[in-house]
């Protein structure tokens, strides 16, 4: 028997595939980076061939790094960018309009109108989300509406629509699977997350047609076999989630009150709360933790848009670094007594805010500031947009006030970092043993499904911290800080 899992983690920047072995040990793994568009202020798109190339790449590297071949691969598990919307031919696979991603803000002003024509009470009681540019819906209509010819094709039932999951699992099983998992379809502000089912309400308001949308499944479920020219033999995939829900599975936060915070481009963190979704009056997001064996787990959801793409912005922007790890370094060694705050709203605000209009800002610079000072900005903003939605949580879920944090993400690889975020929240910080937490999820998923791996509460005592990072700020500074902070936001938001 087959005792190796494949995860394929489509990310923002970049694909990533890792084998891993029956004890979810990482063995072999391949990267590749790919390119941004930016067409317009606020508007990010990806090209759909390039990812579908990049996940090719990396799954065979991955492959070649273990000395494996597609017969030693018991199941693949899928995890990736959420939110993004992608259009294709039914017949070609290929997509009509570059993918638009979830950072993308082009719709603010239909949600805006939305909102104004008072319909967001409904979407947030059917979807537990918000009437904002971030989800799937109002980007698929774009599409619809803006690329000619597209809307009368999507209407005779020749086109699909899905998030990259979706894309992924129709072009390696060649055309044969159009579904998603029930994490990735809560998402698109077309899911009632109540019924388990696309709703017809929400594809009447958004004016989407039922003919372009998959076949919601578990998370962990047949989802097909790939092609067997691919890899040199068909293999099952059998896992898929969205990459924040298989961040939470790969932290084992089974039980209610378990709580992750997954730091990458964005940071996203999920409060595990149970089989009934808590309705949030601090404008928290009410979402889909997982769904296995027909039964749907919640969560309460926290997103900021920005938080590695701020380092990346340092790196690729303004050229201050050669390498994202240099601001660590850089940052320990900036004038304490500056106190520089950057607000990195590139793409908007997002919770507890939900403010699309708004660009970022630097505040506090002096002719003193250098690069270093930057730096540290740039970090602790991190910490400082974690505290905001954590605070705004505990109003819906008193009991996180006692949650440890288990992080995960690549901006976790940064010691510095992480203690400025158990400094500035006042909490514990737990890294797991294997950062690759989203990755882990999957392969879990994937073999849950084919029987190589056990139910979640057995999976759940596997999990290993790696470091525990405990607050050392005195309170004092904390509260000046957060206290600049706050004036900082104040300005920005007037």
């Amino acid at each position: 028997m087959a005792k190796l899992l494949l995860a394929i983690d489509q990310g923002t920047t970049s694909s990533r595939a890792i084998v891993f072995d029956e004890k979810l040990n990482p063995k072999g793994a391949g990267q590749k980076e790919f390119k941004q568009f930016y067409p317009a202020s606020g508007w990010v798109e990806h090209d759909t061939e390039e990812i579908w190339r990049s996940v090719l790449f990396t799954s065979k590297a991955a492959l070649k790094k273990t000395r494996a071949k597609a017969a030693d691969i018991a199941a693949i598990g899928i995890t990736n960018q959420r939110e993004t919307v992608v259009l294709w031919d039914r017949h070609t696979g290929k997509a009509l309009h570059k993918a638009i991603v979830w950072q993308d803000r082009r719709t603010a002003e239909f949600c805006a109108a939305l909102k104004a024509a008072g319909h967001e009470k409904m979407v947030t009681a059917k979807t537990g989300l918000l009437l904002d540019p971030y989800f799937s819906a109002t980007k698929l209509a774009w599409i619809l509406d803006h690329v000619k010819g597209v809307r009368a094709k999507a209407e005779a039932g020749e086109l699909c629509f899905g998030t990259i999951d979706s894309f992924l699992i129709y072009r390696l099983t060649g055309g044969r699977v159009h579904a998603t998992d029930a994490t990735n379809a809560s998402r698109t502000l077309l899911f009632n997350i109540h019924t388990g089912e696309w709703d017809a309400d929400l594809l009447k308001l958004f004016n989407v047609p039922r003919a372009l949308l998959p076949e919601v499944k578990d998370c962990a479920a047949d989802f097909g076999r790939t092609e067997k020219k691919l890899f040199g033999a068909e293999i099952v995939i059998t896992g898929v989630a969205g990459d924040q829900h298989a961040a939470l599975i790969g932290q084992a936060c089974f039980e209610p009150g378990m709580m992750k915070s997954t730091y990458g481009t964005g940071c996203f963190a999920m409060l595990n709360t149970g089989e009934k979704p808590v309705a949030s009056s601090a404008r928290m997001l009410t979402t889909i933790a997982y769904q296995l064996n027909g039964k749907r787990t919640y969560a309460l959801e926290g997103s900021i848009f920005v938080a590695g793409a701020a380092v990346q912005w340092l790196r690729d922007g303004l050229r201050l670094v050669k390498a994202a790890k240099e601001t660590g370094a850089l940052a320990m060694g900036a004038d304490e007594t500056q106190q520089v705050y950057l607000v990195p709203a590139f793409v908007g605000l997002g919770a507890p805010y939900w403010r699309p209009e708004v660009r970022g800002a630097l505040f506090g610079l002096t002719r003193g500031t250098t690069k270093k000072e930057l730096a540290k900005a740039a970090l602790e903003a991190v910490a400082y947009q974690t505290h905001d939605f954590l605070e705004a949580m505990k109003k819906d879920w008193p009991a996180s006030q006692k949650t440890v944090l288990r992080v995960d993400g690549g901006m976790t690889s940064s010691d510095y970092t992480m203690q400025a975020l158990a400094d500035i929240l006042a909490t514990r910080v737990d890294r797991p043993k294997v950062l690759e937490t989203t990755a882990v999820g999957a392969a879990y998923l994937a073999g849950l499904q084919v029987g190589l791996l056990p139910e979640p509460a057995i999976f759940a005592k596997r999990w290993k911290k790696q470091k525990r990072f405990t607050p050392k700020m005195k309170p004092a500074l904390r509260a000046q800080k957060l206290h600049g902070w706050a004036e900082a936001m104040r300005k920005l938001l007037a």
